[in-house]
């Protein structure tokens, strides 16, 4: 018996020890996280990433010294942290994935689309003056496939019905809602073109490259001048962001913006005008034909633009013909948070096996479309296409997001900036009179059940001070003045 415990001390410890055990695994966590030596450290490490659900783990150490004298400036090292690790942002900009580091990729986004349409960060503010559009280019049809309607009106409305060679209705006459199950699954999978909807995927960065040079032809033609000369006086400008419809085919929105030939920093010829390049858009997008490698089983495909494209002038402000600058740069901003599954563009990771395919929860059609880009994807003509590498994004290969060089900034000139005002300009970087020495490895990712819990509670305050922050600050610019 242990000296000074009498029988009611240890009849209330076994009775702690047992309330204790009931306790659920995430309880259990936090405990053990609450009574860590380091507790508070980690809640600052935790609180520095913006509470980020998979946060990286890293362990290793980093030193600054003066390479003349060999002083040491600054030494780190992991293994005075909690754990002997170092937890960096995911950065992933899917909000299911990530909520806060979606949310910070989200205003990464909005300053870089938004920086190309009114300047800032490093673009000159007369770009606004410059002919700008709005372009939306859309895939091809593959196949009649069930759609919503806004106004309440049948799906596809048939008055003689009929039947495919499939025994499958030619029409619906069914009102589908946009969450609907039918909506933008095919009428008759069998007569759904599988082949070309994942073949045109996995050329849509093609025939992005095959508009863009179109573009100057056409505006070469146009204004009467040769390819060359074109070229010596006018430069385009782009950001473009992929978006899948509800059929799981990528169309592209765009901002294309004329430059003079120093780019942003020069106005574009005066010749240049919004509806000229709304003229050039529609005629480069419809003479676009790429052709797929020749498949025995298949043939080979003429690749195009769908029939459908809008090209619409921005402004500054909102007018009733065109669009606003704030407006697009939010818009892009908020579709590059969205996952897979929010918009029918398959998963959200990649695919090691056909029964990752056959367990995936997602609907049928998108299920096909994986199954095709696996089943090509195993052909050797296709093989440089890498479908089965990507099949999870059904065969689509860029990035969500991409610019030309002198759109705007970039992802990592904004990172460098919020870092250097996080350190109030103070970057050893800029020195050039030191060196470092660094050494790091990878060591996990993630969190505990309890260490969830508390990062997505830190999370919530921060996005609630911001929320609070803005008010204030809105509030502020209301009142007036004296």
């Amino acid at each position: 018996m242990t000296p000074g415990r009498t029988p009611a001390d240890r009849r209330a410890a076994l009775q702690r020890a047992a309330r204790l055990r009931q306790l659920p695994t995430t309880d259990h966590d936090l405990i053990r996280l609450a009574q860590e030596p380091l507790f508070p450290r980690w809640l600052q490490q935790v609180t520095a990433t913006g509470g980020c659900a998979h946060p990286v783990h890293l362990t290793g150490h980093t030193t600054t010294h003066d390479p003349a004298t060999g002083e040491v400036l600054h030494h780190y090292d992991t293994r005075c942290e909690p754990h002997e690790r170092l937890l960096l942002r995911c950065r992933n900009r899917r909000a299911a994935v990530c909520p806060p580091c979606s949310r910070l990729h989200a205003g990464d986004t909005f300053h870089l689309v938004r920086a190309g349409l009114v300047g800032g960060k490093t673009v000159p503010p007369t770009v606004r003056d410059h002919p700008r559009l709005f372009v939306t280019l859309t895939a091809p049809s593959f196949g009649p496939v069930h759609r919503t309607t806004s106004d309440g009106k049948p799906c596809r409305p048939r008055r003689r019905g009929g039947e495919c060679e499939h025994g499958c209705p030619l029409g619906c006459s069914v009102v589908h809602t946009a969450n609907g199950p039918m909506a933008g699954s095919p009428l008759c999978p069998g007569c759904y073109d599988y082949p070309a909807h994942v073949l045109w995927h996995a050329h849509t960065g093609r025939l992005w490259k095959a508009f863009t040079d179109n573009l100057y032809h056409h505006l070469a033609t146009l204004t009467g001048r040769t390819r060359t000369g074109l070229r010596r006086t006018l430069r385009i400008s782009y950001a473009k962001i992929a978006e899948y419809q509800q059929r799981g085919a990528v169309h592209v929105h765009a901002v294309v913006r004329l430059d003079g030939a120093d780019g942003p920093d020069s106005a574009a010829p005066r010749w240049a005008s919004a509806e000229m390049l709304t003229t050039a858009v529609r005629s480069a997008a419809a003479a676009v034909r790429l052709h797929t490698p020749y498949s025995a089983a298949l043939g080979e495909y003429e690749l195009t633009w769908g029939a459908q494209l809008d090209a619409r002038p921005l402004r500054a402000f909102d007018t009733p013909d065109a669009l606003s600058d704030d407006a697009v740069a939010a818009y892009v901003a908020k579709y590059v948070t969205k996952s897979a599954t929010e918009t029918a563009g398959g998963l959200d990771y990649r695919i090691i096996s056909r029964d990752d395919i056959q367990t995936a929860t997602v609907p049928h059609h998108t299920r096909a479309l994986m199954m095709t880009c696996w089943r090509l994807g195993g052909q050797p003509e296709y093989a440089h296409l890498r479908l089965r590498a990507w099949a999870h994004t059904l065969g689509y290969r860029g990035h969500i997001l991409t610019k030309s060089r002198t759109y705007s900034t970039s992802y990592g000139a904004l990172r460098a900036e919020r870092a250097e005002h996080r350190h109030d300009g103070e970057t050893v970087r800029g020195e050039l009179s030191t060196a470092t020495d660094a050494s790091w490895r990878y060591a996990g990712s993630g969190h505990s059940l309890g260490a969830a819990l508390l990062a997505a509670g830190i999370a919530e305050d921060l996005a609630t001070n911001r929320e609070l922050a803005r008010e204030a600050l809105a509030g502020d610019r209301g009142r007036p003045a004296g």
